[in-house]
């Protein structure tokens, strides 16, 4: 092709010589390359192509007509022509491009507000099915509160129930020793006075006085036990109204030695009238200096009985599986340490595990088997001892013992 094309530069520069051929030969290629390209070619760049020919043209007839050119200001004309048009076809070029650049951006522009308007389109959208979602969310999650916080309610109230009946166990058998010593002094009582009148119906020379004053001293000392025994059993229906009704949420000066042997014997006895042959060593060792304590007896008295329950419980798990060589023992202690008062309620039975010893005093956190405890009775003692400024703290060895310890500050 290269030797073709030289031949034909050659037969070009004999014919026509070597201006026209050097001017003539470009154009012809020029064209060639720009038909060529024509359909790839973008319409900025047209201009200065145009420009370019519109030189080439001019430089030829330039040539060609050099020998017609008779005024000089045509052949300025010719000169201007091939000058200025190529800068003309590159500022056309420039121009015809920034147009195509500014309708690019316009279109690129339009493209991204019509995107962004979809996106914000697609986001609120999104948006109200989350608001959605979560308003749906927010009313299932009030639901469950709402039947938690039942549920919760019923769970202390059960715990309360299964509190009062430990209580009420307790009390029934408090009430029937003195109910026994009423019965067992009135039939003696009735008997005594049966002989007084025998005595009576005899004739003077018969009847021993002195018997019969013995017999009416007996009977005065009946009734006078009678009488206790009745006080005792008043006194304690008394305890029982008084710790069914609900909390006033009034201190008042209370002997906590007193309190807590009450509630030790209740604990104690309640749990013998479930279980018969259930015994244990009961240690106590009250301070006879402890000084009066400012509390709400109803409530200290519920916390004193769960800890002596609970330890009661915890022996008499240790001893179904150890059998009769496991003696179970349940220490009850107060104490006076700095400014403050401790009662103590230690057992020797299984003891806590390290594992959960965090979790004891959790809400229904219970290391009993379903149904026998509601989780509740340590965190509801927990929050009473709280309430009154004080402190319950807990000290175990896994099977060994366990030792809470409440904790009074405020002093009278």
């Amino acid at each position: 092709m290269i030797v073709t094309y030289l031949v034909l530069v050659g037969a070009a520069v004999l014919q026509y010589g070597i201006v026209l051929t050097l001017v003539v030969i470009p154009l012809v290629i020029a064209c060639y390359y720009l038909l060529s390209s024509w359909n790839s070619m973008r319409r900025s760049q047209m201009p200065i192509v145009v420009g370019f020919l519109a030189s080439f043209i001019c430089l030829i007839l330039f040539v060609l007509g050099v020998n017609y050119l008779d005024k000089f200001d045509s052949a300025i004309i010719f000169v201007l022509a091939y000058s200025i048009s190529p800068p003309l076809g590159m500022l056309m070029y420039v121009s015809n491009r920034f147009g195509e650049m500014i309708k690019e951006v316009r279109t690129n522009a339009q493209q991204v507000l019509q995107l962004s308007e979809e996106k914000r389109e697609q986001a609120l959208n999104q948006q109200k099915v989350l608001e959605a979602e979560v308003d749906k969310q927010t009313a299932e999650l009030r639901n469950t509160l709402s039947d938690l916080k039942a549920t919760q309610s019923q769970l202390i109230q059960s715990e309360k129930m299964a509190s009062l009946g430990e209580l009420t166990a307790g009390i029934a058998h408090e009430i029937q020793n003195p109910l026994n010593f009423v019965n067992n002094f009135s039939d003696v009582s009735r008997e005594l006075i049966a002989e007084v009148s025998d005595e009576r119906r005899k004739t003077n020379d018969e009847r021993d006085d002195e018997l019969v004053n013995e017999l009416l001293s007996d009977i005065d000392q009946n009734l006078e036990k009678i009488s206790h025994h009745g006080r005792r059993a008043d006194a304690i229906v008394k305890g029982m109204l008084q710790h069914s009704r609900s909390t006033s949420g009034d201190k008042e000066p209370t002997d906590l030695n007193a309190l807590t042997d009450e509630y030790l014997r209740l604990a104690y006895h309640g749990l013998r009238a479930k279980d018969k042959s259930f015994n244990a060593e009961l240690i106590t060792d009250f301070a006879t200096d402890l000084p009066v304590v400012k509390v709400i007896p109803q409530d200290v008295g519920r916390v004193i009985l769960n800890l002596i329950t609970n330890a009661f419980y915890a022996t008499q798990e240790r001893a179904k599986s150890e059998g009769v060589d496991f003696k179970p023992k349940v220490e009850v202690s107060t104490s006076v340490v700095g400014n403050t008062v401790e009662i103590k309620v230690k057992d020797n039975g299984n003891g806590i595990p390290e594992a959960i010893k965090e979790k004891i005093f959790q809400p229904f956190f219970t290391t009993k088997p379903t149904g026998e405890g509601t989780g509740l009775g340590l965190s509801l003692a927990y929050d009473i001892i709280k309430s009154h400024g004080g402190e319950l703290g807990l000290t175990s060895k896994d099977g060994e013992f366990t030792e809470f310890t409440i904790t009074f500050h405020q002093l009278i």
